[in-house]
């Protein structure tokens, strides 16, 4: 049996004086999307933060795609898609030279930029800057950098939000074909409804602990 693409054992977070996890144990297999809800202020964005290996824990292990084997957390992090709650463009470039400089940056070819973002219905503005375009067109292309890297570990932090109907059908589109190549993903959100028609299961975070 293959080891799980994210183990938290016993996870504690702490701020100050304030304990925002406590005691978060956390499986996520191969092939599954989970689901992660909880009200605002429970610590789901620092839990994922957590498994985007953006923070780290101050109490129990952190086991994501094999990092607690030794292994460069660069190097792992390179595995680990995230889209979150503010779309990470940089605002004077273009879509077509965000995305490029991006996958430039991981050492792959620029050549397929184009037709990633026309896939996401963006490709007659692949030359407008990113500071002109609408929140949801941004998003819209951080899914298409998403579709060029594709990610074994894909993190989704409120993924519907400021998205129409044809764009949140891509967010499905994208949640499916990382858990269909055998990777996994974890959806934080508040429309439950929706989330778990994309999810095996969901989760629930009350008080810095998972239900």
């Amino acid at each position: 049996m293959s080891a799980p693409l994210v183990s938290l054992q016993d996870v504690a977070f702490s701020a100050g004086k304030s304990l925002i996890l406590r005691s978060v144990t956390l499986t996520v297999g191969e092939g599954e999307a989970v689901g992660l809800f909880g009200a605002n202020g429970a610590g789901k964005t620092t839990l994922l933060r957590l498994v985007a290996l953006l923070s780290r824990s101050t109490g129990g292990t952190v086991d994501i795609l094999g990092s607690s084997g030794g292994t460069d957390l660069s190097l792992v992090r390179r595995r680990i898609g995230m889209i979150g709650h503010t779309p990470a463009l940089y605002p004077t470039l273009s879509l077509l030279e965000n995305l490029s400089f991006l996958v430039g940056m991981r050492g792959e070819p620029v050549d397929r930029v184009g037709d990633a973002l026309a896939e996401v219905g963006l490709g007659n503005v692949i030359s407008r800057q990113a500071r002109h375009c609408s929140h949801g067109m941004q998003r819209r292309a951080e899914i298409a950098y998403q579709i060029l890297v594709q990610p074994d570990l894909l993190l989704l932090d409120e993924p519907h939000s400021a998205l129409d109907g044809p764009a949140g059908e891509l967010v499905e589109y994208l949640a499916a074909s990382v858990v269909d190549r055998g990777g996994a993903t974890l959806v934080v959100s508040h429309d439950r409804e929706r989330v778990s028609q994309m999810t095996h299961r969901n989760v629930e975070l009350v008080g810095g602990r998972l239900l």
